[in-house]
């Protein structure tokens, strides 16, 4: 299947109207074809099937390039599965979008599928430490997004401690930073966390909340006031 075909099958889903509504919520300036996402997650399924992986990395690479909402929605889609071997292409293309991120559902999307291939090769985690000090707000921000699931095991291993206290310093390093998006996702590491080490939860708090935006601190901390 070429980029062009599968354009072609997103566009006969197209929705005028919630196109509108989509280009005036997420505010970034490109296409929107107002495709709802179940129907991206039929026709990328499919594809997903059908596809090898080297076929699914170039038509995930290809609709990336158009720039459409939708497209770059797929592309992502594409390459969202626990398994994929061999992974090294799927990983560098996922790692190739970061500084093209420019809103959050896009980014997101992308996030959930370097997620994938951050826990298939936890060493990759040092790929995403460059991206902690980029001048551009949305990658800063994809490196908390795309390490979220180090924040579940209830019982990590040293290795998953490891990773834990490093994206831990990543995000209070990020704590001065006042943009609502970075606040917003250290809000979300720390909440998460807090499902399953609310220990640690509390003590980054201790140690950050208090320099953390109100609403942000208000959201890493919900479900520690339950305990």
């Amino acid at each position: 299947m070429t980029p062009e075909q599968a354009l072609d099958a997103i566009h006969a889903h197209a929705d005028p109207e919630r196109a509108k509504g989509a280009k005036a919520y997420h505010k970034a300036d490109r296409l929107y074809l107002g495709v709802a996402n179940p129907v991206l997650n039929d026709l990328t399924k499919s594809w997903r099937h059908s596809l090898n992986i080297s076929q699914r990395v170039a038509l995930a690479d290809g609709l990336w390039a158009t720039d459409i909402f939708e497209a770059r929605l797929a592309a992502a889609k594409l390459l969202t599965q626990a398994r994929i071997k061999p992974d090294d292409a799927a990983w560098e293309l996922i790692a190739s979008w970061v500084p093209d991120f420019d809103s959050w559902a896009i980014a997101d999307h992308a996030c959930m599928a370097g997620q994938k291939r951050l826990v298939a090769d936890p060493a990759r985690v040092n790929d995403v430490g460059a991206w902690v000090k980029s001048d551009k707000m949305w990658t800063r921000r994809a490196a908390l997004v795309i390490t979220l699931p180090w924040t579940k095991p209830n019982f990590p291993k040293p290795e998953e401690t490891a990773v834990r206290e490093q994206v831990l310093d990543w995000a209070a390093s990020y704590v001065a930073d006042r943009q609502w998006f970075i606040q917003k996702a250290i809000a979300w590491w720390i909440r998460d966390l807090s499902k399953h080490d609310p220990l640690r939860a509390q003590s980054f708090l201790d140690a950050h909340g208090q320099d953390m935006k109100p609403f942000a601190a208000k959201e890493a901390a919900r479900f520690l006031g339950a305990r």
